[in-house]
């Protein structure tokens, strides 16, 4: 069967309806549209590629956030440099670098927000990435481009991220309702790509060992950012059993499906409630205020903090990159291959600190049907209070009758 991969971020919904609207990019000049337009076109369909990168097309993913950044960029190039054109940008090497310094001290604004842009590197190599597009596109037709992207730094940020233990995790699973509880423990224990591989799991992709009582999980190969695998969760698995026969899920059903905002929003509010990650702030959007926590909890540090959590468990490098669906990265060797490769690890590998007992079976603490009884009683409670309002509503209406009747 084949399966779809869902959108979380509704990329390709959004791209294709920007271009349904007849591609609009106001507060850019004519020139600079049809360039950009070009250049979208090609990575589309997979043409005057670089080289080095990988062939094909690109992915509505890439080509929104080419289009989104490329326009952003092109607005404040045009405005800053005083040009009407990017290609004007050929004669403005010495510009272009003051530019991105400029940038990368905070000297612009988003554009909806009062607060600096961030995340220079990226809209260097975006620039890197279209001129270097743009001079093999004019060397086809016998013109040579100078680069002017030689001496730019492409240096990005090491984003930051907030690190729990799985103690800590305990106390958010003991604050969180039963939907993000059994989230929170899903993703802690399986390290998986939120939200969009997290959100492509179906029941049907879950495995029930009924010998060692656990879940191999099953991150197919079409809804994986780099490679499909299987692995086990000896974290969460009973827990997760308890909820699938608990909301009666079907085969086909997405094991967790909710908008991944709205996820981060209950996340970030949980995480400072509990553990007073990130700050209470209060922004403007639009004109309109509100209020968030910034550098708060997210779905991203969950896979952060699991990796922390492995990389101590785990007897190979190899096997946690697996788990993980790494290809490189900065803190393991690259490895090329992954064929025939299988998730090796063991309960016995998970002793807690003191040597003593395994970790899951302090899992067992979270008993799931006196929590299931807990919100059940909560929910009768609330009905309760409801039904006596209402009685009282009703008593005292009848009594009003009673005297204008009398």
């Amino acid at each position: 069967m084949n399966v779809v991969k869902f959108d979380p971020r509704r990329y390709k919904e959004r791209f294709l309806n920007w271009r349904f609207k007849g591609s609009p990019m106001p507060n850019i000049s004519e020139d600079s549209r049809q360039l950009i337009l070009n250049y979208i076109a090609d990575m589309e369909i997979g043409i005057n590629i670089n080289p080095s990168s990988r062939k094909g097309s690109r992915t509505y993913c890439s080509l929104q956030g080419i289009r989104t950044k490329m326009l952003l960029i092109t607005e404040l190039l045009e405005k800053e440099l005083g040009i009407h054109s990017l290609v004007e940008l050929e004669s403005k090497e010495l510009e272009l670098l003051k530019f991105f310094k400029k940038m990368r001290e905070g000297g612009f604004n988003k554009k909806y927000m009062q607060e600096p842009i961030t995340g220079t590197g990226i809209y260097v190599t975006i620039i890197k990435a279209f001129w270097h597009w743009y001079q093999r596109v004019r060397r086809k037709n016998g013109v040579d481009v100078k680069d002017i992207t030689v001496d730019l730094d492409a240096t990005m940020i090491k984003p930051r991220f907030n690190y729990f233990t799985i103690k800590q995790l305990k106390m958010l699973g003991h604050e969180s309702n039963y939907f993000y509880r059994i989230l929170m423990w899903f993703m802690f224990d399986s390290g998986i790509r939120s939200p969009t591989e997290l959100m492509n799991v179906r029941i049907s992709d879950l495995e029930w060992n009924k010998e060692d009582k656990y879940y191999f999980l099953n991150i197919r190969e079409e809804t994986s950012k780099t490679f499909g695998r299987k692995i086990k969760l000896l974290l969460c698995s009973e827990i997760l059993q308890n909820y699938i026969k608990y909301l009666n899920l079907k085969p086909e059903t997405y094991l967790f499906r909710r908008d991944p905002h709205q996820l981060n929003q209950y996340l970030k509010n949980i995480g400072y409630k509990t553990l007073k990650i990130g700050t209470p702030t209060e922004k403007t959007y639009k004109g309109r205020k509100y209020t968030t926590v910034v550098d708060g909890l997210t779905m991203y540090d969950f896979r952060h903090s699991a990796a922390c959590f492995w990389l101590q468990r785990y007897k190979s490098e190899t096997a946690l990159k697996y788990r993980f669906g790494w290809k490189k990265s900065e803190m393991i060797e690259y490895y090329t291959s992954y064929a025939g490769m299988q998730d090796t690890i063991t309960k016995e590998d998970l002793i807690a600190e003191d040597g003593k007992f395994p970790l899951e079976r302090e899992l067992r603490i979270m008993d799931i049907e006196k929590i299931i009884m807990e919100e059940r009683m909560e929910a009768a409670k609330r009905d309760m209070e409801e039904m006596n309002l209402r009685a009282k509503a009703i008593r005292e209406t009848a009594e009003k009758t009673k005297l204008f009747n009398f």
